[in-house]
C-alpha cells in the first residue's frame, strides 16, 4: 500500500510519509455503507488477529481513523460517535482493530496460504489412504495432485473444511478411500502413561484395560493413513517395546 497519513507538509516530507505508509496495511470494516480503515503495523497486525497476546498501541501507527488512509481522508467525528459510541479516534482506532479485517501484504497471504496448504495436505494424508496398497499416499504426490487439479486454498478457513473439498477436487486424479482401523497397544506400566495419552490424541480409545501392576492394553481407531504415523511415535516413546496388532 502507498500513501500518506493525511496530514500537511512539503513534497519531500510527503515523501518519506509515503516511503513509510508502503510498509504498512490497513484493518477496514464498513458499517451501514461508511468505510473506515486504520494504518498498522503488518506482522503486529496480524499477530493481534491471531488471538496472541500484544497491545493495540504496538499494531496501530497513527492514532487516527480514516475513510480512505491512501488519500489521507479522516473519519467525520459524529460518524465515529454514531458508530463506535465515541468521537476519539485514538479509542475508535482500536474498535476498528478488533471488529475489522485485516489487508494481508502479498508477503503474508503466500506465507500463510503455504501453512494452510502444508495443513490440508497432512489431514488428507492422515485421513486416506491408496485403496490399491492401503497405504497412504506421500505428501508430495497429495500436493502433485492439488496442483493438477488447481487447487485454490483460503488461508482463512478452517483446514479440515477445506480437506473435504479438496479430496472431492482429486478423486478423478488421485485414488483415495476413507478406512478406518483397529490397532490393539499393549505397554508395561513403565510407558502406560504416555501411550494412553498418545493414542487419545491419533483416535479413539474403544476400550482400555489396566493391569494390577499398572500394564496397559487398548484398543484404539484412528484413520488409515495415521497408522504409520502412530508405529513410529509408539517405538520412538517405548524404545520399542509396544506390543501392536491389527483388530480384525
Amino acid at each position: 500500500m502507498s500513501g500518506g497519513f493525511g496530514r500537511g507538509g512539503g513534497g519531500g516530507d510527503n515523501r518519506a510519509r509515503t516511503k513509510e505508509a508502503s510498509k504498512l496495511t490497513t484493518v477496514h470494516i464498513t458499517l451501514d455503507g461508511v468505510h473506515y480503515e486504520i494504518l498498522v503495523n503488518p506482522d503486529a497486525a496480524l499477530s493481534f488477529k491471531q488471538g496472541r497476546n500484544i497491545e493495540p498501541s504496538q499494531v496501530i501507527v497513527a492514532d487516527e481513523v480514516y475513510t480512505d488512509a491512501n488519500k489521507g481522508l479522516r473519519a467525520n467525528s459524529e460518524k465515529l460517535k454514531l458508530h463506535f459510541g465515541t468521537d476519539d479516534h485514538a479509542l475508535a482506532a482500536v474498535e476498528v482493530l478488533k471488529r475489522g479485517e485485516l489487508n494481508l501484504t502479498h508477503e503474508q497471504r503466500k506465507r500463510l496460504t503455504e501453512e494452510k496448504r502444508k495443513a490440508v495436505v497432512a489431514i488428507i494424508s492422515k485421513n486416506f489412504v491408496d485403496p490399491r496398497t492401503t497405504l497412504p499416499h506421500p505428501p508430495a504426490r497429495i500436493e502433485q495432485a492439488m496442483e493438477e487439479a488447481r487447487t485454490t486454498i483460503d488461508p482463512f478457513q478452517d483446514a479440515n473444511e477445506q480437506a473435504k473439498k479438496v479430496v472431492d477436487s482429486l478423486r478423478t486424479i488421485l485414488p483415495l478411500k476413507s478406512e478406518k482401523v483397529r490397532l490393539q497397544v499393549r505397554v508395561s506400566a513403565q510407558y502406560s502413561g504416555q501411550t494412553i495419552g498418545i493414542l487419545k490424541n491419533f483416535g479413539v480409545i474403544m476400550k482400555e484395560d489396566w493391569g494390577a501392576d499398572g500394564t496397559l492394553s487398548a484398543i484404539v481407531e484412528i484413520p488409515a493413513g495415521g497408522q504409520p504415523a502412530l508405529l513410529d511415535r509408539l517405538v520412538s516413546t517405548t524404545r520399542g517395546a509396544a506390543q501392536v496388532t491389527v483388530v480384525k
